[in-house]
């Protein structure tokens, strides 16, 4: 509502000048001026107050209710006479509809649907609103958060209801590079890849994270397209990949990534007690054994022990402050840097002063050198030589004499070597090949000297502790690979997700795969064999093998690398819980609807509980090394299931799937599979798509193509088919259908020949489809069987492309036309999509390649999105791809053109649609002469000939026309129509003449003069005025901005409810289009066909 004081009020309006001919009005003599000359001269027809002239770049919000159409002509109720020749009082006293399309009463008490320059379109603007309404509704999206079933639902809000919600500011920097790094570096970096790079040697090493990090790249490009795909709303991976799949898939991929998370969970915290037990404080241990076969059980209960008491502890901490584990999360990232640096630190360091690690061998063998207390068989103590420590591991006696030893012991000698030689040692070239080991083989290095002797096992050797193979290895390193959609889980909080998740990810991939590659070779080329393949430290006292790398103190990477684990396993607690409840709020899978529930602290309650139950399942398997592959599994999948996501979609080509990362792109088509197969897969699609209609996302068009045929079975406009091919690419369904009319037991060869030759045809054009010929008594019922009956179950078609009926200005019989129209009805009442082209002989070949030019869309009113979907679609094919798409639409005088352009061109962006933005202003103007005289030139052309329909002679015309059609096969072809026009003339005509038949031929002829007579003195209706001037005037900014475009796809308005005004629609769809090469008009079928949403 506006403010009274704010209200303008409109005066009455009058004709001040009815002009009956060009040449009475002052100034212009051209009775057929040019686009130029249009606007050179008006004339007015009314007086109002005059609205005060404002920029068009600002809101004009205040006047928008005060502002009505100059261009509006309406009944002065003082004046005795009316400007409209059609309100005039009948002999039964009714009064005519002064307006054909709309009702005047509401136009007289202001409807703000009234514009003068959209008057085409005022019929239909609660269903197809005005550009700028719609861009406003699109500037106010905002995100939602995680779970939501549909978050398209929130637009159905009102406004009121709507809580506020703070605008997203988190860049790729902060909201997916940093997070993304946090959850890919892991526990596996500190702990196990030292062992990797030992065991399967620097080659086999480099492979192995060679592959893993490629598997995560093509992954994330995956995740990429999927994610530039519209606009990625909170939820995360799972609300993209599920939205992408479906429901089916999308559920098992979400329980497969939960699943994940939650075993990362467990992995991270035996890691932590891995650290905590056997670098941190060794005597914590509650369970000990001194025989060296029980000592890993003894680890085992350990590590489950306290693997369950730093579970309830962050179970706890998730539950009661998980807003703290958020805060802390850039801490825990700190500690992994940190140690990182410190790694290559160590490694620069080693160069030229490496760290004393000395590694004490028996022969080629290593020995364990935490009880060892020095590496010698003897020792000197008090100048005496007297058996070392070693020496009573080794030998039954700790006196030289009479003590039995082991034959290996007796042998060999014992040494010492540099367990970190440094980086220019060159022990690289001992550390390329792989030594892989079953479980209990001594680690040795072989090429130290060493007695063949056996010699029996004893625990101070330095043992392996599980049986090695490349592909245990694989899944053991994987998991530290993982962490890539951290990023796309933090899509609500993200500035532009689509352009932050893609850039972010990759990047943080690249950063982390340099660091495990670049890790791989430093640790072959600075740290001995067999302290790589010694996975505990045994060999060094115990310490962490790459801390003993690190720079300044092994500490660093010990204490960094337990708070980094620490903090991932809280990350992975805290987003599991929100996973699962996401997936039991799509209620994809019934019995997980409980877990959909949260407490009154907005904490995922019982979601937590089951999460920490899967949880200490792998915490009892106690080992990091048999967690891990069940880790790496549930990801594999996860990630099967995305590339799968990203290849279908490719591989279909939906309209939909118009990512804005390009990069991402499979060329080669699948082949048919098994082809007895086929029906029942056709069968099971068919019963599929009953259930309901597609989504938005899926929708693309459904082709029925009304072609003509002449009388020798030809069709008569083959670039018909050539533009539907050309629209399709071979996607989808199309149907080519046709009328014959006639009977269908006499015509039924005719059918057949005419079906084979539209099928040849084609052929020829590369339209994969199908063909229907209906033979019918009346065209425009054949039409009408065609459009309601075409397909098969939910495989119909939801676009129907006719051409124009060109010449129908020319052609004194009515039925080209209103057959036209009709087809108009009976599509937007079957709520189909309809494409009409004009001057369709003039649309290219599929040999004709554009190298240049323009696809330009004119958006006046929304209805769908079919303007924007159409162009992306043909630019898809070759004879389009080089034209560029430019998109117009036009600001009336209350819109704020800056702010629309700015809006288009961010609705464009979430539409992955590539296209310049142009908001063209439509001044308020008078009508301008040459308006009127067009309006008043059309109405006297369709009374001239309302009278001459009536008159004898065009009736005796029509029945020799009649006879002569009846006595041959006519085919009939869209354009045309036998209607029940013809039927009554033929009855009603008799060539028997009598006496008072000639006089009533007399009185009819003095009738006809007199309604001649009246041509002269009539006015133009005010409302066809005010719709001859939209269509002047969006011509004349079309024509301006799009003379020279490829194609121009242009809205085109509905037919009037009233019939009466059929004849002036035909003249203003071909005014709002003339002087344009070729030209789409195009009306969308009342449902939404393209969507911003992923």
């Amino acid at each position: 509502m506006h403010p009274p004081e704010t209200t303008t009020k409109m005066a009455s309006v009058r004709f001040m000048v009815t002009p009956t001919k060009i040449d009475d009005i002052p100034g212009l003599s051209d009775t057929s001026p040019d686009l130029s000359s249009r606007s050179s001269s008006r004339v007015r027809f009314s007086s109002r107050e005059s609205v005060p002239e404002t920029s068009r770049s600002e809101p004009m919000s205040e006047m928008s209710g005060a502002t009505t159409s100059l261009a509006t002509v309406a009944l002065d109720p003082a004046s005795d006479r009316t400007s409209n020749p059609q309100d005039v009082t009948e002999d039964d006293g009714h009064k005519k509809a002064r307006n054909a399309y709309l009702n005047n009463s509401n136009y007289e008490e202001g409807d703000e649907y009234f514009d003068k320059n959209l008057a085409l379109f005022e019929e239909e603007m609660d269903t197809r609103p005005k550009v700028s309404s719609l861009l406003n509704r699109m500037a106010n999206y905002t995100n939602l958060t995680q779970g939501a079933k549909e978050h398209e639902e929130a637009e159905n809000i009102t406004e009121g209801k709507k809580k506020p919600t703070k605008t997203p500011q988190m860049g790729t920097f902060m909201g997916v590079y940093l997070p993304c790094l946090q959850n890919i570096f892991g526990v596996i970096l500190f702990l196990r890849l030292t062992w990797v790079v030992g065991t399967a040697g620097v080659l086999q090493a480099f492979a192995i994270v060679l592959i893993c990090c490629c598997c995560t790249m093509l992954t994330a490009i995956s995740m990429s397209a999927i994610a530039t795909n519209g606009v990625v709303p909170a939820g995360g991976s799972y609300f993209m990949i599920s939205r992408a799949l479906g429901p089916e898939f999308g559920g098992a991929v979400g329980l497969c990534f939960y699943l994940g998370t939650t075993f990362a969970a467990a992995m991270y915290i035996l890691g932590a007690i891995e650290i905590f037990l056997v670098y941190i404080v060794p005597r914590a241990a509650i369970f000990r054994s001194d025989d060296a076969l029980k000592e890993s059980a003894a680890m085992l209960n350990n590590m489950r022990v306290y693997g369950t008491a730093f579970l309830v502890l962050m179970v706890l901490v998730v539950f009661i402050g998980v807003r703290y584990v958020n805060k802390f999360a850039s801490l825990f990232l700190a500690c992994v840097i940190v140690s990182i640096l410190a790694i290559y630190a160590g490694a620069i360091k080693s160069s030229f002063a490496p760290p004393h690690f000395p590694v004490c061998m028996l022969g080629n063998r290593t020995l364990s050198s935490r009880h060892i207390d020095i590496c010698s068989k003897t020792k000197e103590i008090n100048n005496m030589t007297v058996p070392s420590k070693l020496w009573g591991f080794f030998c039954n006696s700790s006196q030289f004499f009479n003590a039995t030893c082991d034959e290996y012991f007796i042998h060999n000698n014992v040494t010492s070597i540099q367990g970190i030689p440094g980086l220019a040692s060159g022990v690289i070239t001992e550390n390329l090949w792989s030594n892989y080991l079953p479980k209990g083989e001594i680690i040795e290095k072989p090429s130290a000297k060493s007695s063949d002797v056996l010699g029996s096992l004893n625990h101070e050797y330095v043992l392996v502790d599980i049986t090695t193979s490349f592909t245990l290895l694989v899944g053991i390193f994987f998991p530290s690979v993982t962490g890539i959609m951290a990023g796309s889980n933090r899509s609500g909080d993200l500035k532009d997700a689509q352009k932050s998740i893609p850039i972010g990810t990759i990047l943080a991939i690249l950063t982390t795969s340099f660091v495990y590659l670049s890790n791989v070779v430093l640790f072959g080329a600075c740290i001995e064999g067999v302290v790589l393949r010694d996975k505990f430290g045994d060999a060094v006292k115990g310490n962490l093998v790459v801390g003993t790398l690190s720079w300044p103190s092994p500490w660093v990477i010990v204490i960094g690398s337990f708070f980094s684990t620490c903090g991932a396993g809280l990350q992975s607690l805290t987003g599991a819980p929100r996973l699962l409840q996401a997936i039991a709020k799509d209620n994809i899978i019934p019995f997980l609807r409980v877990f959909g529930h949260s407490k009154a602290n907005g904490e995922p309650t019982w979601a937590l509980l089951l999460t920490a139950a899967i949880a200490e399942l792998g915490i009892l398997i106690a080992s990091l090394d048999l967690v891990a592959p069940i880790l790496s599994m549930f990801f594999l999948m996860c990630y099967l299931f995305v590339n799968l996501a990203c290849a279908l979609q490719t591989l279909l080509r939906t309209p939909n799937w118009r990512p804005r990362f390009r990069y991402y792109h499979a060329e080669k088509e699948w082949g048919d599979g098994i082809r007895g197969l086929s029906l029942s897969a056709a069968r099971f699609a068919l019963l599929r798509l009953e259930e309901g209609p597609p989504h938005t996302k899926n929708w693309r068009p459904q082709l029925l193509v009304l072609l003509k045929l002449d009388e020798d079975l030809h069709v008569k406009h083959p670039r018909l088919l050539t533009f539907a091919s050309q629209l399709k690419a071979g996607k989808g369904l199309t149907i080519v259908g046709s009328v014959i009319v006639g009977n269908f037991l006499e015509n039924y060869g005719e059918a057949l020949a005419a079906e084979q030759t539209i099928k040849h045809l084609m052929e020829a054009e590369k339209v994969k489809g199908f063909c229907q010929l209906v033979v019918a008594a009346k065209l425009r019922e054949g039409i009408s069987h065609l459009i309601q009956s075409c397909g098969l179950g939910g495989m119909k078609h939801n676009t129907v492309v006719m051409g124009w009926p060109n010449g129908w200005r020319q052609s004194e019989d009515a039925r080209a036309w209103k057959t036209f129209i009709g087809t108009v009805r009976v599509t937007t009442a079957a709520h189909l999509a309809l494409l009409v082209a004009k001057n369709i002989s003039f649309f290219p070949s599929n040999v004709e390649q554009f190298s240049e030019g323009n696809i330009d869309v004119w958006w006046i009113v929304h209805d769908g999105g079919m303007l924007m979907l159409l162009p992306f679609l043909l630019k898809q094919h070759k004879v389009w791809r080089k034209c560029s798409i430019r998109i117009f639409t036009v600001a009336q005088l209350e819109d704020n053109s800056i702010q629309m352009k700015k809006d288009l061109a961010t609705f464009l962006y979430h539409l992955r649609i590539e296209a310049e933005v142009e908001v063209v202003e439509m001044h308020d103007s008078d009508i301008s002469a040459y308006t009127y005289e067009r309006t008043l030139m059309m109405e006297q052309r369709s009374q001239m000939l309302r009278h001459m329909r009536l008159s004898k002679t065009e009736r005796d015309r029509e029945a020799q026309l009649v006879k002569d059609r009846n006595s041959m096969l006519r085919l009939t072809s869209i354009g045309s129509d036998e209607d029940e026009e013809t039927e009554t003339y033929q009855e009603k005509v008799h060539m028997t003449w009598t006496k008072d038949k000639y006089m009533a031929s007399r009185g009819q002829k003095a009738k006809s003069m007199e309604g001649f007579q009246d041509l002269l003195n009539m006015r133009p209706d005010h409302s066809n005025v005010r719709r001859m001037h939209t269509a002047v005037k969006l011509n004349e900014v079309i024509v301006n901005k799009s003379h020279e475009a490829k194609l121009v796809l242009l809205n085109m308005p509905g037919p009037p409810r009233n019939p009466e005004g059929d004849e002036n629609y035909m003249e203003f769809l071909e005014v709002l289009t003339e002087g344009l090469e070729r030209v789409l008009l195009v009306r969308g079928g009342g449902s939404e066909v393209i969507t911003i949403y992923s």
